[in-house]
């Protein structure tokens, strides 16, 4: 139980740090040699940890408002690693469209156990639905 709350916590500081827009606590999230895949969603990409930081750093200023929720996070532990798969909820405001958006869907985990906690080694990001998505007949 204190693996699976210790997961939790990890999964709110990923989607703080996003939020926030702070890359360093966004950081914290993941293992160094991470790979990161964003792109089920609108324009996104997947590379390495820097890569990712480098492209939401720059793509993430241009939206004044988001705020991810995370939750019904299933985790399957096996000793040092876990996999794990959390429905997300994000509300969002793009400039030039009218009222706010919302998109929903899955993030796909494979943790390890460090010696600094949990980190995620991977994250498949399965954006399942955008409702006022301003990119659908793009």
């Amino acid at each position: 139980m204190l693996d699976e709350a210790e997961i939790r916590r990890l999964l709110t500081r990923y989607c703080a740090a996003v939020d926030d827009r702070d890359w360093e606590r966004y950081r914290t999230v993941f293992t160094r040699d991470a790979w990161i895949d964003y792109t089920s969603a609108p324009h996104g990409e997947a590379g390495t940890l820097d890569d990712t930081v480098d492209w939401l750093s720059t793509n993430l200023v241009l939206l004044p408002m988001t705020m991810h929720c995370v939750m019904n996070v299933d985790a399957t532990i096996d000793g040092d690693t876990a996999t794990v798969r959390a429905q997300f909820y994000n509300p969002l405001k793009i400039p030039g469209v009218e009222g706010a958006s919302f998109c929903g869907g899955y993030y796909n985990h494979e943790l390890v156990r460090t010696e600094n906690g949990w980190r995620s080694r991977k994250l498949v990001e399965d954006n399942v639905w955008f409702e006022n998505n301003p990119f659908v007949n793009e």
